[in-house]
């Protein structure tokens, strides 16, 4: 069968076409995204702009003449932190399904949270133990753990790294009291709910997920993507602390000349370091497994399993 799944995201809307059936991996078919930024065409009261709503009409259209193009038996389309959080998101959503006829299905964090766990347990497999996720998007932080394939602990904190650029990092550099104050928010942010991750019991992996986490671990000398999804790549504590003085030293153009970061994302990268620096530091992670899967291949997962019991 073939698949689809559209992921209205903070930083980029994407489409992800691939070949799956119960019991199999799915295998990437194409891949189709823009950086709408949606979170970026938020108003005042953090609702979403008309500009911002008919970008999205507009990629979705888009997306629907691919998909058939492509094949496309099965599409789902999902969003997240940027619809989730804004006023208007109910007629945003609305507005999508009477224009082109998709209905985008709102995640919470949690759901979110549980379904990328799920993505990287299958990846890893059970040998892989007691897992602890972390992933870092544009508009959120999520940690899960657990053993399972339904994690034990799913949280989501509104740490993504385009949130805290647009609202504490706003020189290019940014000022070092800039830095200093967005390190010490996430840290005690991420403080107030180390009790529940632990309560998951002793990790015997840590797996970081995300462009962001992605980006970090090839800076730090991991392979390239064009390496494939079976390169092993890792993410060490120490690497992330030094990559965060490094990067509040640049500006967003500077960084986009670092290796696996693109114009687009540079400017967020060095809230994405803060956040993996202090997640790492207050969970006691020395190293992160890079996965590959995340999110859409979690959905994708999941809809495979209804599949099988239908």
């Amino acid at each position: 069968m073939r698949l689809g799944v559209i992921d209205v995201g903070s930083n980029t809307v994407h489409l992800l076409v691939v070949d799956a059936h119960v019991g199999a991996a799915p295998l990437p078919a194409s891949s189709h995204k823009i950086e709408l930024r949606l979170a970026e065409y938020v108003e005042a009261d953090g609702s979403i702009a008309r500009a911002g709503a008919d970008a999205l009409v507009e990629f979705t259209r888009e997306c629907l003449v691919i998909a058939e193009d492509q094949g496309v038996e099965d599409l789902l389309a999902f969003a997240t932190s940027a619809i989730r959080e804004a006023p208007n998101g109910e007629a945003v959503l609305a507005r999508v399904l009477e224009e082109t006829g998709v209905e985008l299905q709102v995640l919470s964090g949690e759901d979110e949270s549980r379904l990328t766990f799920l993505a990287v347990r299958r990846w890893f497999g059970w040998s892989s133990g007691r897992l602890l996720v972390v992933d870092i998007g544009g508009g959120s932080l999520e940690l899960a753990a657990g053993i399972d394939e339904v994690p034990d602990a799913a949280l989501s904190l509104p740490l993504g790294a385009g949130r805290l650029t647009r609202a504490a990092l706003a020189g290019d550099p940014p000022s070092p009291a800039q830095v200093k104050a967005v390190r010490k928010q996430v840290r005690a942010d991420i403080a107030r709910v180390l009790r529940e991750v632990n309560k998951a019991g002793v990790p015997d992996r840590f797996v970081g997920t995300s462009k962001t986490l992605r980006s970090l671990a090839r800076i730090a000398g991991a392979a390239r993507s064009a390496d494939g999804p079976y390169a092993v790549r890792v993410l060490e504590r120490g690497r992330v602390t030094a990559l965060v003085g490094r990067l509040a030293e640049m500006t967003a153009a500077e960084r986009s000349h670092l290796p696996g970061v693109s114009e687009g994302r540079a400017p967020q990268l060095l809230a994405g370091a803060i956040v993996a620096d202090a997640a790492m530091d207050l969970l006691g992670i020395e190293r992160l497994d890079i996965c590959p899967w995340a999110l859409r291949e979690g959905v994708i997962l999941r809809r495979l399993d209804w599949f099988s019991v239908g």
